[in-house]
């Protein structure tokens, strides 16, 4: 899960961010809506966390403008105001969901991972894909109810493709929501982690479409 975080107080930021890391989110952060805005039309993210009080002009009126022009990423918002007019503002101009300040790192992540899953069409927190399953509050991973051991970035990769499932995701979709702008991997990376994943969970559970990209693969379906 790739999420921008938008929020100016360095301190919570950092915070926030570092917690989230260690949960296995990929964190991106900026203190400016103006910043905030020139990156979610040219990256692709999976969420924003989203503070209303930024430098440069209420985080609603660069809210509105996303929604206005089809931005529809699941936006997150944290602020200090605790009035329900303020609440009611944030909802108006697009959000859906918002934690008041102070809060807990966990609330926020729960809500978060609920957002991001609620966008892929899935209500319950345990995502199941054949016998293969994802529970996105833990994180933890099982085939046949054998828990599974991941890397954080095999882990960020079989997510994706979970949460996706059955749909095909290219390989550019993959190094967007998957790994760090700053840091894009070499053009082999993906194909070895993916058969990494292939060792733990059977080659034919993720299949290859030349030209394509990926597709996760319910086995037990199709039996």
């Amino acid at each position: 899960m790739k999420v921008l975080l938008v929020e100016d107080d360095a301190a919570l930021a950092r915070a926030l961010a570092e917690a989230l890391a260690e949960a296995g989110l990929l964190i991106e952060t900026t203190t400016t809506g103006r910043e905030a805005d020139y990156l979610v039309r040219t990256e692709r993210y999976d969420a924003i966390i989203l503070d209303l009080g930024l430098p440069d002009g209420d985080g609603t009126r660069w809210l509105s403008q996303w929604r206005e022009d089809a931005i529809d990423l699941p936006v997150l918002v944290l602020t200090a105001r605790e009035r329900w007019s303020d609440k009611a503002a944030g909802f108006s101009a697009g959000a859906d969901d918002y934690v008041v300040k102070p809060f807990e790192t966990a609330e926020v992540l729960f809500r978060l991972r609920a957002l991001v899953r609620r966008s892929h069409g899935h209500a319950h927190p345990v995502i199941r894909v054949g016998e293969l399953t994802l529970d996105t509050h833990s994180g933890s991973v099982s085939l046949a109810g054998r828990p599974i051991t991941l890397t954080a970035q095999e882990s960020r990769l079989l997510s994706y493709l979970m949460h996706a499932s059955p749909r095909i995701v290219s390989r550019a979709e993959l190094v967007e929501h998957v790994y760090n702008r700053d840091h894009e991997p070499d053009s082999n990376v993906i194909d070895v982690q993916i058969s990494r994943l292939r060792r733990k969970f059977g080659r034919a559970r993720i299949e290859t479409l030349r030209g394509q990209g990926y597709r996760l693969v319910d086995l037990e379906a199709a039996i």
